[in-house]
C-alpha cells in the first residue's frame, strides 16, 4: 500500500467516466485518494470534496476538468507543490502545464489508468 495520496479533480460517480474509473484503480493499486468534484458523491470508499483541503500534501494531482474549469485550480494545485500533475488525454494545457513546470512540479501528459495498468505510475 503506497502513503503517496493522489489528488483527483473532476471526480464523478457516473461509472461511465474516467475519473470514476481513475478512483476505483488507484484504491485497488492502494493509493489514498482525495476526490474534488463540483458535486457530492462517493466511488467505492473516496467521498468527493467541493473544496482542495488546505493541509493537503498530495505525490500527484490527476486532473478530469477541461482547460477552462483549470483556472479555477492554477494557484490551489501550485500551492499544493505535488512531486507531479497528470494530465488525462481531454485536460492537456501548455498555459497550466507551464506554470507547474515553473514552480518545481513535473507536467506529465498521459493517463492515469494507462499507467496503473502498465506499472508506470
Amino acid at each position: 500500500m503506497s502513503d503517496k495520496t493522489i489528488l483527483v479533480i473532476g471526480a464523478s460517480d457516473n461509472p461511465e467516466r474516467y475519473s470514476y474509473k481513475a478512483i476505483r484503480m488507484l484504491r485497488s493499486h492502494g493509493h489514498p485518494v482525495v476526490a474534488v468534484g463540483r458535486h457530492a458523491g462517493k466511488v467505492g470508499d473516496v467521498e468527493f470534496l467541493q473544496e482542495i483541503p488546505e493541509d493537503l500534501h498530495p505525490d500527484t494531482v490527476t486532473l478530469y476538468v477541461n482547460t477552462g474549469i483549470q483556472k479555477d485550480y492554477y494557484d490551489k494545485v501550485v500551492a499544493l507543490k505535488p512531486r507531479r500533475v497528470i494530465f488525462n488525454p481531454g485536460t492537456e494545457n501548455s498555459e497550466f502545464e507551464s506554470l507547474v513546470a515553473k514552480n518545481g512540479i513535473e507536467p506529465v501528459e498521459a493517463c492515469t489508468l494507462v499507467l496503473l495498468s502498465t506499472n508506470q505510475f
